[in-house]
């Protein structure tokens, strides 16, 4: 895993666990990481990953509307 320092203005409160699960819950959004790596970031299992999301209110599933349509009418 890469390794990186922050910069961060001594005014916000936040410890390192917390800001490790903003990056890993916003880069599982953007599908930069999936579920699993996301969690590992973390350091929690999958299950205990996804009931985190939804503390964030981020969709376990990020499955375009076009997509779902496209599927629909293929089944």
């Amino acid at each position: 895993m890469k390794t990186m320092n922050l910069n961060i203005p001594d005014n916000v409160e936040i410890n390192n666990n917390e800001l490790t699960i903003i990056v890993a819950t916003r880069l599982y959004e953007i599908g930069k990481l999936s579920l699993g790596q996301a969690a590992e970031m973390i350091g929690c299992s999958k299950s205990s990953f996804i009931e985190l999301l939804g503390k964030y209110n981020i969709p376990i599933f990020n499955y375009p509307a076009s997509d779902l349509a496209s599927d629909v009418s293929n089944a």
